[in-house]
């Protein structure tokens, strides 16, 4: 599995397009170009590696992560994946949007979810799967996706290296996000290497249960 990233829009949020090689399929983890320019770097990558995009999958209902939605259903009618705990964040991501760029700056519409995912359900594009790993605090939905044949976890705004999720939002909770790294601390191999949702170095779960253990 090929992973291409990029640090998009002012918040600098996290996307990452996995990509299963043999058969050129990929899905796009948290389409979150902003502007015209990063919009382009993205579609292009596609493109010129003649890419097959077969799923479009947030971590989170936050509008960071999922500003480039529209994108994938204009050019692939392709329509977000989100944890169905976040539903009730959907209806929030216009005025939050409009409080951080301006009202009526961000002139793209969000596209709402074509399905609703659960913890433990697989995502499949051509020979390689990820698993939904149900990882509640920062958001009731968040959720991390893991590859167990390539040893590797994209966390979101769960865990991050050195840093875990805030919880001083609506809807978070402490308590949920306390267990949601326990959860990844004791379920996953201490070598699985991990994709946060704002930060281009990857850790390792060894290394975030020595510094982010302290957080139980």
């Amino acid at each position: 599995m090929v992973i291409k990233n990029w640090l998009f829009n002012p918040c600098r949020t996290a996307c990452y397009v996995l990509t299963d090689e043999p058969t050129g399929e990929c899905v796009v983890i948290d389409p979150c170009a902003y502007s015209d320019g990063e919009r382009f770097k993205l579609l292009g990558y596609l493109k010129s590696h003649n890419l097959k995009p077969q799923h479009v999958l947030l971590t989170h209902a936050h509008f960071d992560h999922l500003l480039a939605v529209d994108l994938f259903a204009m050019e692939y009618c392709l329509y977000p994946e989100l944890h169905v705990l976040d539903k009730p964040l959907l209806p929030l991501l216009s005025s939050r949007i409009d409080e951080v760029f301006g009202r009526g700056a961000f002139r793209h519409r969000i596209v709402y979810p074509s399905r609703w995912l659960n913890d433990d359900d697989e995502i499949r594009f051509g020979d390689t799967m990820l698993r939904v790993v149900h990882t509640p605090g920062h958001t009731p939905g968040s959720v991390s996706y893991y590859c167990e044949t390539e040893g590797v976890v994209f966390t979101g705004d769960t865990l991050f290296c050195g840093d875990v999720g805030r919880t001083d939002f609506p809807y978070s909770s402490s308590e949920d996000l306390r267990r949601s790294l326990s959860k990844l601390f004791t379920t996953l191999p201490l070598e699985t290497k991990v994709f946060s949702g704002h930060d281009a170095r990857p850790t390792t779960i060894a290394r975030e249960l020595h510094t982010n253990g302290l957080q139980l």
